[in-house]
């Protein structure tokens, strides 16, 4: 598959510490994607990354509702979500990204999740889609059509990014190789990559890049 330069964009989700092994909020063998992205981000001109960026008293954290534990879910202000445990609080070691990956040809980082009343996997938005971060319109404001998506997790953060990029009407790949999940449930990436296809988005591996 061919990168046009000019209209292309490689955007890297959350590949932070507390995603990946001895984080917080690890996804089993997260960090073995980090060569993998490090590769693809020489084979394009626009970079950005998206950071998530919580406060301390984000209402997506278990630990901030007396009795409840990770991986129960609640209604949040009228939508679902998962409760975590405490991951990627603003100017935490946790919130870094590994120091392995590269950024210094990143345009831009975008961070997401601040408000502490809504979560946001998606790069683009926040989970009721009240909160625009700016990504959809610095890619746009830069020529960009085609966006390629990386990083973690598979099943939350890529899954959102990915959709939210088809139904903001660019070409959406996903590079298969260079994202895991975190798979509460064992099928949660394969019925990810489904729905993500199934949304118009194309599946591919970074071998297939040209």
């Amino acid at each position: 598959m061919e990168i046009d330069q000019k209209t292309s964009a490689l955007v890297i989700v959350d590949l932070q510490y507390d995603f990946l092994p001895g984080g917080a909020l690890p996804v089993v063998e997260g960090d073995r994607i980090i060569p993998i992205v490090n590769g693809l981000q020489q084979q394009f001109d626009f970079v950005v990354a998206t950071q998530d960026w919580h406060p301390a008293n984000h209402a997506s954290f278990a630990a901030n509702h007396p009795g409840k534990t990770a991986g129960e879910v609640i209604d949040l202000d009228g939508l679902r979500q998962v409760l975590w445990p405490v991951h990627c609080v603003q100017g935490s070691h946790g919130a870094e990204f590994h120091r392995d990956l590269q950024t210094h040809t990143w345009r831009k980082v975008i961070r997401k999740g601040t408000h502490p009343r809504v979560d946001s996997y998606s790069g683009f938005f926040d989970n009721n889609r009240q909160g625009d971060t700016g990504l959809g319109s610095c890619l746009r404001e830069n020529g960009i059509e085609q966006v390629f998506i990386v990083g973690l997790a598979a099943d939350y953060c890529v899954k959102f990014t990915v959709l939210d990029s088809v139904s903001l009407g660019f070409t959406t790949i996903l590079i298969a190789d260079a994202t895991k999940g975190v798979n509460l449930s064992p099928e949660d990436t394969a019925n990810a990559l489904q729905e993500m296809k199934n949304a118009g988005a194309k599946v591919i591996a970074s071998t297939e890049l040209a």
